[in-house]
This record gives structure tokens, C-alpha cells and sequence, in this order.
């Protein structure tokens, strides 16, 4: 072998070592990718994950225009695990679990689209309906609490949907849940436009919850919204013949003397019609006769506001039968001022019995009976001229009334024993000068005017006064130091036998018969109190009349009056215990006093005068002394 070969040969091995790394090189240049290779295989990989997915989604819906939902459901399923992103495909599949009646499935891929888009609201709206839908099923299965949870969500992503309110109230009320249907409804009245159906639904409610004087004015409210409303006027009717009803059955109690039943019953019916002022009126009278009159004046005050808020007529004229409801509600409340006036009179609560009185005055200002009253408890009160003003008032209303001739007589007498303490002789002269004329029978009133005619020296008036005193109390022992300085050196005995005690004896009784002759002896009321009270219809005109004498005997004796009629028997019970007490409280035989008897002074009226009993009479309160 040559040199020159194996110098070649030298050179060649030394050369080796450079050839792996251009292999090498040359290796990865040829099957190495670039980034635009890359990226031109993963936008492929991304448009056959799309293209499959669209595949799934086509075959999806030509399941579904087939109605093969089930299919379509498998096919949106594969898509949507292909494109999880894509809102459409959840759609898709919801729409066709909702073919399928699979509520919670759909809600779910409704969910998943409000998600991926939140500031669609078609999708939102669209959820709210699969929760309605789902709450519809619910509901015809009678599963009304799932129901009503269905139905808040759907409230909740739609809230100005009415339709969804209503589906709730109709599961609340299915579940016996009134009060929270009743603030539903609350909620919309107050939030919205107040309708008819609004006004009427809660009515509806309010029965439910037996509020019946609630469900009385939201159906009035109704009916001034919308006069023709069907629904709200057949329950207004019917609620009204339940009251009349009740009142009914009221009357027949209170005839049956079962007051407290009659209360209920009418009560009853109030809540039923609590606009109707005959309602009111009778109420009042069974308080009143109950004697809870704080709730009488009031029921008998709305009856009264209610009357004249009532119906007119076209022309502005009142009807007749709502002026005779009328004047009966003002007499009712005058007598319940009154005997709630003598109830605080007879405990003492003088002060409380005036008010009332002044008020039962402002409502019927010529009835001299409450101004007799009122002047009873000024006097009681130490408020002689206010005692004394309304005593004159009442004798200007009744000039011959007994009993006001002797309270006048009373209060100037009085009047006159504060002159006198006072100095003022001849003013006390001139009041138990008026004493003596409005009751001449009164020894006392007589004495008193002897002691100030002494002080003004009028001697000869004096001694007439004197003696028109002993004959009128031959026992009265504080005479008979007046007389015996007014009869120095004479005997009692020669007094009483003079000629001029004779005289003055005839002049003393002329005047008092006068006096009786001139008087009558009871306060009638005026013909409005005399009125029936209960009024009622024609089918029911016998039990009217029963509970209207039962109202008469009542009103009776509220006001006692001077004079009345008695009983047979309790006025021969009344003499023999005279007779016993006569018996057993004998004087001495052996007395020695003036053997004159005194008058006899009697203020009623002859038995022909008392043969009726008069149908009302003002109870008074006897609080002077009389004999009233």
C-alpha cells in the first residue's frame, strides 16, 4: 500500500468524529417540527373536536325534530363533552329535558347557560319557567310545599311576573297558610295600583281567618274601585244575611231576658255589618241595661255618627226611617249619660256625674230632669248658684213640677242660712221667703225666717212665722225660746189657742193647699223618649214589641220620680209595717205636750190622676233629704 493511500487513509480517520454530529443535525432539521407546525396540527385537532361536536349537536336536533328526545339528549350530551363551553348546547339539552318532563335536569342546564352568560336575561327568564313548570307538576300531584318552593324560585328570578305571585298564594292557601297569603297580598296593595281583585282576594282571606269586619271593608273598598265586581258583592250579600241573622236570634234572646246571649248574638252580627247603626243601637241598649255604660255611650255614638253618614235621599233629604233611627239613638245615649251619671252619684263621684250630665244636656237640652240631676250633684258639691241656675232652668221646662219646688226650696233655704251667717239679715229674710213659697210645709224654713226678722226687729212677721213653725212641729224644741220672747208671760198652751194662731193656722193651710193644687207631681219625659227604641221588620213585629216593653220597664225607675203609682200588694205590705211600728213604738199616755196634731203635708197627686204609669221616668238621685 502507498504512502499516499494510507495518508488518505490517516486523514479519513481523523475525519470521522465530525460526521455523527452533522448526521445528527441534519436528523433533527428533517423531522423537527417549527411552531407554525404546531400550531397548524392544534388548529386542526380544534376544528375536528368542533366539527365532531357540531355533528353530535345536528344529530341532536334532528332528534329532536323527530321527537326522538331521549336520542337527543345522548347526542347534546356527547357535544357538550366535546365544547363544555358552548351555551347553546345546555340549552339544547334543556329544552329537550323539558320534552322529557325532566324538570331538575333542565334546571340544571339552565343554570349552566346563566352561568356562561349572565347578562342574558332571556335565560334567566327561561329557568324561572322550568321552576314553574316543576311547581305546576308538584301542585296536580298535591305535593303543595314542593310546590311552593318551585314556585319562590321562579318569583325569585322573575318578580314582576304576577302569574308566579299567584301560584304561591294558591299553595299557601292550599297549605292553610293565611297569614303569609294575607301579607302577600298586603305587599301588592301597598307596592302596586290598588284593584278590585286585589281588595277582593284579601276578603277571601280574611274569612278564611274569621275576620269578618276586615273582610267587610276590603270588600266595600272593592265595590267603590269597581261597583259591578260579582265576586265581591255575593260575599258582601251573604255576609250581610248572616248579620240579620244573628240580630234576629238577638232579639230573641233579649226577649227571653238572656241579655248576655243577646250581646254575643249581636256582636256577632255587628262583625258581620259593622256599618249598620241599628246594630249599633241595639247593642247600646243591652249595654245600658247591663250597665256598662262606657260601651253603651259608645255603640250608642256610632250609631248616631253612622246615622249621619247614612243613605239620603237623591235630593239630600234624609229618609223617615233613618230620622226615627236617628232620634232613637240620641234618646238612648241622653238616658245612658244619665244612668251612668247616677251610678257615679251614688258612689260618690260627684265631679264625673256632672260631666256626664252637662253632656247629656248638650244632646237634648229640654228635658228638666237631667238639669234636676245636674243641680243635685252641684249641690252636693257645695256649688249652690250652679245648683240653683239649674234648678230654675228646670222649673222654666216644667213650672209644676213637685219635685223642683222642693229642691228650689232646699237651695234657698241654704242660700239664706249662708246670709244669715254672713250678717245679711235681710237677704236671708227675702231666701227663706222663696223657700216658703216653692214648699209652705216645712217648719224648719219657717223658724229660720223668724231668726232674721227678729235681727231686722220686724216683730209681727216674726211672730206669725213663729207660730206657722208649732203648728207645723208642735215637738220642734227650738221654738220655744222664740216664743217665749216673742210671748212674754203666755204659755205654749195660750199660743196655741189665741185667735191669732187660729188665723194664721187657716192662712197656713189655704196656702198650702195652693200649693199641692198648683203642683204635679211627676217629671214626664217629652214625647221623644217615649219612642220605641227597637225598630225591626214586619215578620218580626211581635218579638219588637216584646223587647220594647222589656226597654220601657227598664228605662222605669231609672229616674225615680217624686210620685209614682205603687203596687196593690207593696203598698199594703208598706201599711202594715206602719201599723207594726205603731204598735210597737207607742207613745206615752200620759203626755203632756200640745195636744195640736201637725199637718200633714202629702205631695202626691189624687188616686184618679195616677191610674198609668207614665212609659219613661228621669231617675233621680234623691240627694237633699226629699222625701224624692
Amino acid at each position: 500500500m502507498s504512502s499516499k493511500n494510507l495518508c488518505e487513509m490517516d486523514d479519513s480517520k481523523k475525519s470521522e468524529p465530525k460526521c455523527p454530529s452533522s448526521q445528527q443535525h441534519a436528523l433533527q432539521k428533517l423531522f423537527s417540527e417549527t411552531s407554525e407546525v404546531k400550531q397548524s396540527r392544534h388548529l386542526c385537532g380544534d376544528l375536528i373536536i368542533k366539527d365532531k361536536a357540531n355533528t353530535h349537536y345536528q344529530a341532536g336536533i334532528k332528534a329532536v325534530d323527530q321527537l326522538e328526545f331521549e336520542r337527543a339528549v345522548i347526542c347534546f350530551t356527547k357535544a357538550i363533552t366535546l365544547q363544555t363551553e358552548q351555551t347553546q348546547l345546555y340549552v339544547a339539552r334543556a329544552e329537550a329535558y323539558l320534552q322529557l318532563c325532566d324538570f331538575k335536569s333542565a334546571a340544571l342546564d339552565y343554570k349552566h347557560a346563566c352561568n356562561l352568560e349572565p347578562q342574558k336575561k332571556a335565560h334567566f327568564h327561561r329557568l324561572a319557567f322550568v321552576y314553574y313548570l316543576q311547581g305546576q307538576c308538584y301542585c296536580d300531584r298535591g305535593m303543595f310545599l314542593e310546590a311552593l318552593q318551585s314556585f319562590a324560585k321562579a318569583v325569585e328570578l322573575k318578580p314582576d311576573f304576577r302569574p308566579y305571585h299567584m301560584r304561591s298564594l294558591a299553595c299557601l292557601t292550599a297549605l292553610g297558610r293565611y297569614s303569609d297569603a294575607m301579607r302577600l297580598v298586603t305587599n301588592w296593595l301597598e307596592s302596586e295600583t290598588p284593584s278590585a281583585d286585589l281588595f277582593t282576594l284579601r276578603a277571601r282571606l280574611h274569612h278564611q281567618l274569621r275576620q269578618p269586619m276586615l273582610c267587610y271593608y276590603d270588600l266595600k273598598s272593592a265595590l267603590k274601585l269597581n261597583p259591578s265586581c260579582p265576586e265581591a258583592r255575593a260575599l258582601l250579600e251573604m255576609m250581610e244575611q248572616g248579620a240579620e241573622r244573628a240580630r234576629q236570634q238577638a232579639v230573641t234572646k233579649a226577649v227571653e231576658g238572656e241579655l248576655s246571649d243577646a250581646l254575643a248574638k249581636i256582636t256577632t252580627a255587628l262583625e258581620l255589618n259593622p256599618e249598620n247603626a241599628q246594630h249599633y243601637l241595639f247593642r247600646g241598649i243591652l249595654y245600658r241595661r247591663l250597665k256598662d255604660f262606657t260601651a253603651a255611650i259608645e255603640d250608642l255614638m256610632l250609631a248616631v255618627e253612622f246615622c249621619d253618614d247614612g243613605a239620603k235621599h237623591p235630593e239630600g233629604e234624609k229618609p223617615e226611617e233613618s230620622k226615627d233611627l236617628e232620634q232613637d239613638a240620641h234618646v238612648q245615649l241622653v238616658l245612658a249619660y244619665n244612668d251612668f251619671a247616677v251610678q257615679c252619684f251614688t258612689q260618690g263621684f260627684y265631679s264625673e256625674a256632672t260631666m256626664l250630665l252637662t253632656k247629656a244636656i248638650h244632646e237634648q237640652r229640654d228635658e228638666s230632669g237631667l238639669f234636676i240631676n245636674r243641680g243635685d250633684c252641684f249641690f252636693r258639691q257645695k256649688e249652690w248658684l250652679f245648683a240653683l241656675a239649674d234648678y230654675q232652668q228646670a222649673e222654666e221646662l216644667d213650672p209644676k213640677n213637685t219635685a223642683i219646688c222642693l229642691r228650689l226650696a232646699v237651695i234657698h233655704n241654704t242660700l239664706g242660712l249662708h246670709s244669715y251667717e254672713n250678717l245679711n239679715f235681710q237677704d236671708a229674710a227675702d231666701k227663706f221667703s222663696l223657700a216658703i213659697k216653692y214648699n209652705p210645709g216645712v217648719s224648719q224654713y219657717y223658724g229660720n225666717r223668724v231668726k232674721a226678722l227678729f235681727k231686722l226687729q220686724r216683730m209681727e212677721e216674726a211672730t206669725q212665722d213663729a207660730v206657722s213653725a208649732l203648728i207645723l212641729d208642735p215637738a220642734n224644741d227650738e221654738l220655744v225660746p222664740l216664743l217665749l220672747r216673742l210671748f212674754p208671760g203666755c204659755s205654749l198652751s195660750d199660743v196655741i189657742s189665741s185667735g191669732m194662731a187660729q188665723t194664721v193656722k187657716a192662712q197656713l193651710m189655704e196656702r198650702i193647699q195652693t200649693w199641692k193644687l198648683a203642683s204635679f207631681p211627676v217629671s214626664r219625659l217629652s214625647n221623644k223618649l217615649e219612642r220605641t227604641v227597637l225598630r225591626h221588620d214586619t215578620d218580626s213585629q211581635a218579638k219588637t214589641d216584646s223587647v220594647s216593653a222589656s226597654s220601657r220597664e227598664d228605662v222605669e225607675g231609672r229616674f225615680q220620680p217624686v210620685e209614682y203609682t205603687q203596687d196593690p200588694v207593696r203598698s199594703k205590705e208598706q201599711v202594715s209595717d206602719v201599723v207594726k211600728k205603731l204598735l210597737h213604738q207607742r207613745q206615752s199616755l200620759s203626755y203632756t205636750g200640745p195636744r195640736i196634731a201637725p199637718l200633714c203635708i202629702t205631695h202626691h197627686s189624687e188616686p184618679a190622676a195616677r191610674t198609668s204609669k207614665p212609659p219613661y221616668s228621669w231617675r233621680n238621685f234623691g240627694g237633699l233629704g226629699l222625701n224624692c
